[in-house]
């Protein structure tokens, strides 16, 4: 358990975010950690959707449950936070 410094690029947010997580969050934490940096602020809460975490420039997202430690994320690496829309 250690902390780790993310870069958070929040979907239609204009600001990069440096997050400080724990290296055992998972991805779904990790989301959380940056929306209270983003939603209510910039970007408005999407009821509903569920917020992923992708690489910066990534096609696929990190699993849910993923731990950042298991993640090979880098320090400072930038991460996207995507809102997923609810499946039908």
């Amino acid at each position: 358990m250690a902390l780790f410094p993310l870069t958070s690029n929040f979907e239609g947010d204009f600001v990069l975010q440096l997050v400080a997580v724990d290296s055992e969050n998972t991805m779904d934490e990790v989301a959380a950690a940056a929306a209270v940096h983003s939603v209510g602020r910039r970007v408005r809460a999407r009821p509903g959707h569920i917020m992923r975490v992708r690489r910066q420039g990534g096609a696929e997202f990190l699993p849910r449950t993923l731990k950042v430690s298991e993640s090979g994320l880098k320090p400072t690496e930038t991460i996207e936070i995507i809102w997923e829309a609810p499946k039908a």
